[in-house]
């Protein structure tokens, strides 16, 4: 049924719960697992070319990106299921709804809430945005 699930990661305990929902379902169903994380960039988040005060590297985003990537999959059993690691830039529900177009995912599992580029203020926000535009069926885990 689902031949290829993907989750997309922050790295928050929720990101890492949605992943242990998505090897649940994969083992089951004998699928794979594609675990994405977006990093933002400033043009993504603020929209301009230069962000004001902030001077981040690629390489920098790019590392980050990595250790959010092994600290999703940390101390959990991935044993039997095959996941492959994707980083991407940007902002995350444009780069989730990318995959969902140039891939073929079955579905997509995600937390309800994340740290987002503001803790506090856009929690759940990604998640409610890839639900309401995706066209695959998305599994919110709490």
């Amino acid at each position: 049924m689902f031949k290829k699930i993907l989750v997309p990661t922050d790295a928050s305990e929720y990101s890492r719960r949605a992943l242990t929902t998505a090897l649940e379902i994969s083992r089951k169903c004998q699928s794979e697992i594609v675990l994405l994380h977006v990093a933002y960039t400033p043009q993504a988040y603020w929209g301009y070319n230069v962000a004001y005060g902030i001077s981040i590297t690629q390489e920098e985003l790019e590392r980050n990106g990595e250790l959010a990537l092994e600290a999703t999959l940390a101390g959990i059993n991935t044993e039997g299921v095959k996941v492959s690691k994707v980083l991407k830039s940007g902002h995350p529900v444009t780069a989730v709804l990318e995959m969902l177009d140039k891939e073929a995912i079955d579905l997509v599992v995600m937390g309800s809430h994340g740290y987002g580029p503001i803790a506090g203020s856009v929690l759940g926000s990604i998640s409610q945005r890839v639900l309401q535009r995706a066209k695959c069926p998305v599994m919110i885990v709490k």
